[in-house]
């Protein structure tokens, strides 16, 4: 009761807030199954009431997510805080579901029929959590299709947009409700968008991004700010002059097979866009000392930053993972059944509180393990990333 206080004046109705307590209830509770029928019936409530309530009753579920956000840094407020952008999805048949289609899918790791969200974490020191979402609508079957959208009860003021463009609107959204970060990761297909990188940029918010092999950009300045398109440019996976920065192994954490260990060398690049010369930043190449796996980073920190505050950020984004594993094991996030657009739009914000609920619940018990492990602060990180023996 106390934690649904926070989100009272969402609502309009008493009977309405009581079903969102009902809701969060149901999410964080110990049911196998948390769609509406088996959180009602749990409650003594009838379904319809339920469904009523995502679907048809008054309340401002933009004021509900933007209080989550609000609330999250009021008590968790960190000047180091990170930006976690990435996207879930969630497995569905048939082709009424608001935004299903046949994509990529993470659930599963392969294409298939799915609905996909895009997200927003927020992680410090000593807590992380979800704090922004919104559904991504492919531009194929759901762009143009009027009659399948109306059935869908999607409005016709929601355009396509693409993941990145809908990654800068919530960081914009963040940002317009008095919330701010001041690091960002997230991974290719993000970082990989020049767009992407240049709003995060004008938000102010320095990015550690992963991106794509075939990113081209120029290793020394050049000239002129227009160089054209291929003057001169290589590859991030080519960039790397003979004679320049030696691999260097850094100890990244400790798991249970033993300790992660990457080696690393980074120098400066100047990425390339339309054949304009974009500002100065850092090139990071990674390579996985057992595995042999490649990772390309690029970032605008200034050029003091030390390296291990931009690998302590790149790597953060393993805790957004953990937050979607949370969400989906803890709080049912996938277990939805609706279909309309409004009725799910609805399940995902309602879930950003009840993960929230959750995760301040179990630091509040102080329990031996926790949703989500702590992530090392900027000041600790050097202890938690640490150089190792350098390679040639």
């Amino acid at each position: 009761v106390r934690f649904t206080k926070i989100f009272a004046d969402c609502f309009l109705r008493p009977s309405t807030r009581k079903h969102l307590r009902t809701y969060i209830t149901g999410q964080t509770s110990a049911l196998e199954r948390k769609s509406i029928e088996p959180i009602a019936l749990a409650a003594g409530t009838p379904p319809r009431t339920l469904q009523e309530f995502l679907s048809l009753s008054r309340w401002d579920h933009d004021q509900l997510r933007a209080r989550v956000l609000q609330h999250v840094v009021s008590k968790h407020a960190d000047p180091a805080a990170i930006a976690l952008i990435d996207e879930t999805s969630f497995p569905k048949k048939g082709e009424k579901t608001a935004g299903v289609q046949r994509q990529y899918c993470g659930a599963s790791g392969r294409p298939e029929n799915c609905v996909v969200a895009v997200y927003l974490g927020y992680a410090t020191e000593t807590f992380h959590a979800l704090v922004d979402c919104d559904l991504f609508l492919p531009e194929e079957h759901w762009a143009e299709a009027m009659q399948r959208r109306r059935a869908a009860g999607i409005p016709d003021a929601i355009k396509f947009r693409t993941k990145p463009q809908i990654a800068l609107e919530l960081l914009r959204r963040t940002q317009a409700s008095g919330a701010s970060f001041k690091y960002l990761t997230a991974d290719e297909l993000y970082g990989s968008s020049s767009a992407f990188r240049a709003g995060v940029a004008a938000l102010g918010i320095t990015y550690v991004v992963e991106v794509n092999p075939t990113v081209c950009g120029w290793v020394t300045q050049p000239a002129s700010a227009y160089p054209g398109v291929h003057a001169g440019t290589k590859r991030v996976d080519q960039a790397w002059r003979r004679g320049g920065p030696p691999w260097n192994a850094y100890h990244i954490k400790e798991t249970e097979k033993g300790p992660v260990v990457w080696e690393v060398r980074a120098d400066r690049f100047w990425p390339s866009y339309d054949g304009q010369c974009l500002p100065e930043g850092w090139l990071l190449q990674l390579r996985h000392t057992v595995t042999g796996e490649i990772k390309y980073f690029l970032s605008n920190a200034p050029q003091d930053t030390p390296l291990e505050v931009l690998l302590h950020v790149a790597f953060a984004r393993a805790e957004i993972e953990q937050l979607f594993e949370a969400a989906k094991g803890e709080v049912g996030l996938d277990h939805f059944e609706v279909r309309n657009y409004l009725p799910l739009l609805r399940h995902l914000i309602v879930s950003l509180a009840s993960l929230l609920f959750l995760a301040e619940e179990t630091t509040r018990l102080q329990e031996k393990k926790l949703l989500v492990e702590p992530m090392p602060s900027q000041e600790s990180c050097r202890s938690a990333i640490r150089p190792e023996v350098a390679a040639t």
